[in-house]
């Protein structure tokens, strides 16, 4: 093939399109446990998150509920991914070689999300929400009381229906029940089926199972190796216990001007993949987790 503005541009519009193609067909997860907030900025502070207000009957003037107690913060990032095209592959006409790379860039930027939002679940036990406790912590502050979302118990019948309690127990500072139930079970693949036996099945050793369908479970593949956390969310609610937040959108890029470095001095055309964004946490109180180190 004849190295020409017109080619490469052709070359570059198949690329972008098998990009695009594989991007869509994938089915990433992260939307279902994080809220997907706008950034417009490199760092975003998340100065509602605090304590969960509820209605009060209305005695004398209106009370103003304080939601700028958090100075949490999420910072952006910068991601990307490339591969490098030789010169001599698109002279000799081998350019279809390279499809598969540009394909994994396409599955790579729509399955990114996933990677940080499950990462932070995972991590959730040492990083800090935005109370300044651990995610899951046994120590959060509500009122003068601790309260926590923690446990250590492995998933069983039993933990879940105590995780359960927990989360439906919780009240607000002013002692108002916050009316939170949850609806899905996050797991590793290791623990797919315990979870599944849980909420699905219609009996447990001859006994019906009256926690069948009481949540959802989700098996997060980014979970893998951390075999014995299982997590329980809220997530019907306006804000999910998580966030995403996207401040640059997955764009697919390339490098093929004579004059580029690349190409001047390593025979290369370079394509690739970059966004901007970051996960964090948002209410604590919509989830709970366990690292089922114990039996109990």
């Amino acid at each position: 093939m004849i190295i020409s503005s017109q080619n490469l541009r052709g070359i570059y519009i198949a690329f972008n399109t098998l990009f695009n193609k594989a991007f869509e067909e994938q089915k990433p997860i992260y939307e279902q446990i994080a809220t997907v907030t706008p950034s417009t900025t490199d760092i975003e502070t998340y100065a509602w998150l605090g304590d969960i207000p509820g209605m009060r009957e209305w005695i004398g003037d209106r009370e103003v509920q304080n939601l700028s107690g958090s100075d949490y913060t999420i910072k952006n990032k910068d991601f990307e991914l490339t591969v490098g095209v030789p010169r001599n592959a698109i002279e000799d006409d081998k350019i279809g070689l390279y499809n598969p790379s540009i394909q994994m860039l396409g599955q790579s930027a729509a399955l990114h999300p996933d990677q940080l939002v499950f990462a932070l679940l995972k991590n959730g036990f040492t990083e800090k929400c935005y109370d300044g406790q651990a995610f899951f912590s046994d120590v959060h502050k509500v009122g003068k009381k601790n309260v926590s979302n923690k446990g250590t118990a492995k998933l069983s019948m039993e933990a879940y229906i105590a995780a359960r309690a927990a989360i439906m127990s919780l009240t607000n500072s002013k002692g108002q029940p916050l009316g939170l139930v949850p609806d899905t079970m996050v797991v590793p693949p290791a623990l797919d089926a315990t979870a599944r036996d849980i909420l699905i099945a219609d009996q447990i050793n001859g006994t019906k199972n009256t926690m069948q369908g009481t949540a959802t479970p989700l098996m997060a593949s980014q979970l893998a190796g951390n075999d014995t956390a299982w997590f329980l969310l809220c997530t019907k609610k306006p804000i999910k216990p998580l966030i995403y937040q996207q401040r640059k959108k997955a764009k697919f890029v390339a490098k093929t001007d004579e004059k580029d470095d690349n190409v001047f001095f390593s025979n290369k055309y370079i394509y690739g993949v970059d966004s901007r964004g970051n996960a964090g946490f948002g209410f604590w109180q919509m989830a709970y987790g366990s690292d089922g180190t114990t039996g109990e």
